[in-house]
């Protein structure tokens, strides 16, 4: 797959989801509160914050891990597999999820 694929795909999950839009043009990214919440890297790989405990079921129930952009591990990042990314309902609840808890953390 492309990057220009992922990021359609990317693209269509944002736009399924309540309250917030896709930034950056380069760096594809979701934000609010000050944090980023998902990301499209450079690999065409999506990434998705979320809690540490949802995070950790998250990769036991998908079979995958920590999310890497630019070679560093990002922390309390997901890595969304791609079986996934065409399951909208699924990945517009993560969004949703990673959205609700970088609003509930201190403004930044």
């Amino acid at each position: 797959m492309t990057w220009e694929d992922s990021l359609k795909i990317y693209d269509t999950i944002v736009e399924s989801c309540n309250g917030f839009e896709r930034k950056g043009k380069k760096m594809i990214y979701t934000s609010s509160n000050g944090y980023m919440f998902t990301l499209l890297n450079k690999a065409g790989e999506i990434g998705i914050r979320l809690p540490k405990e949802e995070a950790t079921k998250f990769m036991e129930q998908y079979d995958t891990g920590h999310y890497y952009s630019y070679g560093a591990k990002m922390k309390d990042y997901v890595l969304a597999p791609e079986s996934l990314w065409n399951n909208k309902p699924i990945m517009v609840k993560y969004f949703e999820q990673s959205f609700a808890y970088v609003n509930s953390l201190p403004t930044k």
